[in-house]
């Protein structure tokens, strides 16, 4: 059992340090408003993938990763809301070029905590991923609900970590990220990356 539990949060691990639309929301969050929003935004995120974890214990997120409506409708909500971010992002960055010529800066919008929530929530392969992978690799010598919840607290638990060292990374190098050049071009980035990621949400399948 050992073996079969450092094996699974091994290839939790990985999967939590590939880049993906949480580490581009909390980018996006903290290079706007500051390191403290950005950690809101991580445990909006932590929050979420709570929410999916209770919801496939609890058996329920099988009818989204079983029916392909269900799936297409979460799918192309997450999606819209990804490019709506994105959006976001590409306006403020607007706003921080009229800062550095010496006006009003366009003001962030939204609550961070519930920007990474919603956003969380709303990607459609973290549902399919708690149904279909995690359940594999739950110990066997556990009960499948007690492997599966205990395997969800520790993605949630990486998460937290990975992203929270992530944005203490963005808060060290402060000074640099603040100047209104590297503030705009960090906008554009995650904006566009944001835009990519929620095109690439509405074109794949279950």
């Amino acid at each position: 059992m050992l073996i079969q539990f450092l094996t699974a949060a091994g290839v939790l691990t990985v999967l939590t340090m590939v880049p993906g639309p949480d580490m581009a929301v909390v980018t996006k969050r903290a290079v706007s408003s500051g390191w403290q929003d950005g950690l809101r935004t991580v445990g909006g995120i932590t929050v979420g993938l709570l929410v999916r974890g209770v919801l496939s214990v609890a058996g329920l997120a099988a009818v989204l990763a079983a029916s392909a409506t269900a799936y297409t409708v979460v799918k192309l909500a997450g999606a819209a809301y990804l490019v709506f971010l994105g959006v976001q992002a590409l306006i403020h960055s607007r706003g921080v070029q009229a800062q550095a010529e010496d006006m009003p800066p366009a003001a962030p919008v939204g609550n961070p905590w519930r920007t990474g929530l919603v956003s969380n929530l709303f990607n459609p392969k973290i549902a399919v991923f708690y149904t279909g992978l995690l359940p594999t690799l739950a110990p066997s010598g556990l009960s499948p609900h007690t492997g599966m919840a205990l395997l969800v607290l520790i993605h949630a638990a990486l998460t937290a970590v990975w992203l929270g060292g992530y944005l203490m990374l963005l808060a060290k190098a402060r000074v640099f990220f603040q100047k209104p050049a590297v503030r705009r071009a960090m906008d554009r980035v995650t904006g566009v990356v944001l835009i990519g990621f929620g095109l690439k949400v509405a074109a794949t399948q279950p």
